[in-house]
């Protein structure tokens, strides 16, 4: 059983912004992945990883070996294993496309590669405008990010070894660039499948919240009620929420969490049999 840190409240605007600015430096990761590592499926190899002592993101190998690397507390993009760092404050998107294009070129890789468009849209930021990163108001908010990161890196691979256990297809535990979002999907045959996941906050939920994703969407009234920490989410889809306000008010954290898994895994599980 992994630890959990106990999460504290939260200025959930400032921990918005922290994530926004996060999720944009993310996709250095994303496209150096997508342009270097080796194809997998549904584009598996564009995931990161957690790395706790790293306290950042991390792709798979790329085709030269390397891995590259996000850490979050600070927002510094690395190359893994090297000396090559940059922290991403006061720095625009032309600027770090430049270091990394040069550090790439390096290692023998074509850096032209790593100018592909993303083949999805982004959350509005100024970043994305031509500003800088600026994290010096953020600081507390970007070590709150990675702490949650982390705890849910922990939980959901929890989590993925109990449905291992019952035999059940759970893949590792990774973080999509395009969604931000740490999950493993649970494919049950069909056009079946049950995601047990970690979201940062998005449109639907402005603060960090766990969550159980069911497809195809099941009969609202047949669902059970969640525990306290939880909820059922209805508003363009159906899913078991778990949401920061809510855990940060229990008293023993993990162990509401764990609960609320259980059964909404068992639910979810129950509407698709």
């Amino acid at each position: 059983m992994t630890t959990w840190q106990t999460v504290s409240v939260a200025d959930y605007r400032k921990l918005r912004d922290a994530r926004l600015l996060a999720h944009h430096a993310a996709q250095w990761l994303g496209r150096a992945a997508r342009a270097y590592a080796s194809p997998k499926p549904h584009d598996g190899h564009t995931s990161l990883g957690w790395d706790a002592e790293f306290r950042g993101l991390t792709t798979h190998a790329l085709s030269d070996g390397s891995r590259l690397g996000l850490r979050i507390p600070d927002l510094t993009l690395c190359i893994l294993g090297s000396n090559d760092a940059l922290p991403l404050d006061g720095r625009a998107e032309t600027e770090v496309n430049g270091w990394l294009a040069s550090k790439l070129a390096a290692r023998g890789l074509d850096a032209a590669k790593l100018q592909t468009p993303l083949p999805y849209e982004m959350p509005h930021n100024v970043i994305a405008l031509g500003a800088r990163y600026s994290i010096e108001e953020l600081g507390p908010e970007l070590s709150a990010l990675a702490l949650w990161t982390a705890n849910a890196s922990g939980l959901l691979s929890d989590v993925r070894d109990g449905l291992l256990k019952r035999h059940l297809k759970a893949p590792a535990v990774r973080c999509w660039p395009h969604h931000f979002d740490m999950d493993s999907l649970i494919q049950l045959g069909g056009n079946r499948a049950v995601g047990s996941g970690f979201c940062p906050g998005d449109e639907f939920c402005d603060e960090p919240y766990f969550y159980i994703s069911i497809y195809p969407e099941p009969y609202i009234p047949s669902l059970p009620l969640l525990p306290p920490v939880g909820h059922w989410h209805s508003y363009k889809f159906i899913a078991a929420l778990a949401p920061a306000h809510k855990i940060v008010a229990s008293l023993d954290q993990r162990r509401d969490i764990m609960g609320f898994f259980d059964i909404s895994i068992n639910a979810a599980l129950e509407a698709l049999r």
